[in-house]
């Protein structure tokens, strides 16, 4: 029986373990060389020490050079479909991960993330607007706008938000409207709301978290019309503007004739905080991971023009700033409501995490097809993707934005097992590197990656029966010969 040193009898398992999740993905690929390249992918995102787009990843698992141009091939391959890929994402999340639920839903977080890129020949980009108080934004880009999706996982030490899903909905209208003339993308405020009901139907009941930008009726809309159909079950929890106007629910109906009224008094929100202090209660809440004592007034009152739909709203005061928080569902406790949007910020950390850990979005992908993006486009000026009509320009940039959308993927699901391996083996990576303000309780994914870069190639070569093992170590001897067959039929 062959002894390892310390370090790698605690690595064993956790190699065991992504091997596992990999393992689930197999039925998604329709050919067994696709998905050893997705194997490639995941395991050099996870591993890579630089973001300079796929040249890392050849780096990193020290692949030969004529791999990079069968690497590229992978994500336009048709041997696998986007769909495909979320769907058992969802289901691996669902088995494996330990989430955060309130009785009895899970919570799920959404925000709009927006990338830079200055591509000429890149599908979906354009100009967006950025609304921050940070001064290195600049106030106007060029580049992608994802809606993302996660959900809130691990445990009281430290709170993760998963990523499970995230796809362009912007500037690609005329793209996918190519297939179907008559499909129409809805704006991005709805799609936000789809997206939380796809997961809604694979985890059951959910709390959905989203930020003040997307309090709308359109959003309201589109929650009821999917919460009649039946599917599945789930509410908002979100924020107002502190200018925002609600209505008190209508008296009782005049006598004569007429139509009974819809809605009652204006109540301007803002107002209340000095109008109603002292109807303001005390609590101990805890918030952004520390207990604090803030007061609150709830409130049951009508919200939309034309809809009148009615919202729990909650108006704190914490220290010398006011918020105003609401909610679909009017049986929920405002702390619980105050607690739920202080895990909002978790999606912030996970987009940082997938941007400077990961490079998610260091993706380079573009297509000869793509006519070359116009700047400054004058009003009433066709849209240079009209002027696109060959099957085959449209084809090649529809997998072009297939290959954008299933590298980010790739890129979720590879922050996702970081996170996944942090929550179950944070003991064992505990003490591995130097951190200035090291952490008490669950370890981060920069940790977790740094200690798989360190000792998981030692484990390859000690385990080199594990499949994940097997995969690699073929593409790194495997002949030219026998890889220019794999690009052939990668790109079929």
């Amino acid at each position: 029986m062959k002894v390892y040193p310390i370090s790698e009898r605690l690595t064993i398992p956790m190699l065991k373990y992504i091997d596992s999740i990999l393992g689930e993905f197999r039925p998604c690929f329709s050919r067994k060389e696709t998905f050893h390249w997705f194997v490639i992918v995941i395991i050099g995102l996870m591993l890579r020490s630089d973001q300079l787009g796929l040249t890392s990843i050849m780096r990193d698992l020290a692949l030969p050079a004529h791999c990079y141009e069968t690497l590229i091939h992978y994500f336009r391959s048709s041997a696998w479909s986007l769909e495909s890929l979320r769907m058992k994402w969802l289901q691996v999340i669902q088995r494996t991960a330990p989430l955060f639920r309130l009785d009895g839903r899970v919570v799920l977080i959404g925000d709009g993330m927006k990338q830079s890129k200055e591509a000429n020949h890149m599908p979906g980009v354009k100009k967006l607007h950025q609304e921050s108080e940070n001064s290195s934004k600049a106030p106007y880009i060029f580049g992608h706008l994802f809606g993302a999706v996660g959900i809130l996982m691990g445990s009281p030490k430290k709170w993760f938000c998963l990523p499970l899903f995230m796809n362009l909905q912007d500037g690609v209208k005329m793209i996918f409207g190519w297939n179907n003339p008559s499909e129409r993308q809805e704006s991005h405020v709805v799609q936000m709301i789809d997206q939380g009901f796809q997961a809604a139907k694979e985890f059951g009941n959910a709390l959905l978290v989203l930020d003040r930008y997307f309090l709308s009726r359109s959003a309201l809309e589109r929650l009821n019309q999917w919460c009649q159909s039946g599917v599945a079950r789930m509410h908002l929890v979100t924020k107002a503007k502190m200018n925002a106007v609600a209505y008190k629910h209508p008296g009782p109906k005049k006598k004569g004739r007429g139509r009974p009224p819809k809605k009652g008094e204006q109540v301007k929100l803002r107002t209340l905080f000095d109008s109603c202090a002292d109807e303001f209660q005390t609590a101990k809440v805890m918030i952004y991971d520390k207990e604090e004592t803030i007061q609150y007034l709830c409130l049951d009152l009508l919200w939309g023009q034309g809809l009148y739909q009615e919202l729990r709203f909650v108006l704190v005061k914490l220290g010398g700033r006011f918020s105003i928080l609401v909610s679909t569902d009017l049986t929920m406790k405002p702390t619980d409501i105050i607690r739920l949007y202080g895990y909002r910020f978790k999606i912030e950390c996970a987009f940082r995490e997938m941007k400077q850990v990961i490079g998610a979005f260091g993706y380079h992908f573009w297509s000869k097809s793509m006519p070359k993006l116009k700047r400054c486009l004058k009003k009433g000026e066709a849209h240079p993707l009209e002027q696109v009509t060959h099957p085959k320009d449209q084809h090649n940039i529809r997998q072009t934005i297939k290959a954008i959308e299933g590298f980010v993927m790739c890129g979720c699901i590879a922050t996702g097992l970081l996170q996944l391996i942090a929550a179950k083996f944070s003991n064992r990576v505990r003490a591995f590197r130097y951190l200035r303000t090291p952490s008490k309780g669950t370890v981060s994914e920069g940790t977790v990656m740094d200690y798989l870069r360190k000792f998981i190639f030692r484990m390859f070569a000690h385990y080199p029966h594990l499949p994940i093992t097997e995969i690699i170590q073929n593409k790194q001897g495997m002949p030219r010969e026998k890889l220019d067959s794999d690009s052939d039929g990668l790109a079929s």
